[in-house]
C-alpha cells in the first residue's frame, strides 16, 4: 500500500534543487538591485527573466505534486 501512495507522487528528488536554485536568483537580483554605485541594467534584466522562469518553471513543478 505504501508502495503505491509513492508511485501516485509525482514529487522528484530534483525538485528541491528547483526550488534551491530559485532562491539563489533571487538572492542574486535583490543584491544587484541594492548596488549602490552603478547598476548593471544587463545582469539585472538576465537575473529577472531568470527568475520569473523559475519561478514559473516552480509553480508548474508544485501543482503537479
Amino acid at each position: 500500500m505504501l508502495l503505491a501512495e509513492a508511485a501516485a507522487s509525482n514529487f522528484q528528488p530534483f525538485d528541491v534543487f528547483m526550488i534551491i536554485f530559485t532562491l539563489l536568483i533571487a538572492a542574486g537580483l535583490i543584491r544587484l538591485l541594492m548596488e549602490r554605485p552603478r547598476k548593471n541594467r544587463f545582469a539585472i534584466g538576465f537575473a529577472a527573466v531568470a527568475l520569473l522562469v523559475f519561478l514559473y518553471t516552480d509553480y508548474v513543478m508544485i501543482s503537479g505534486w
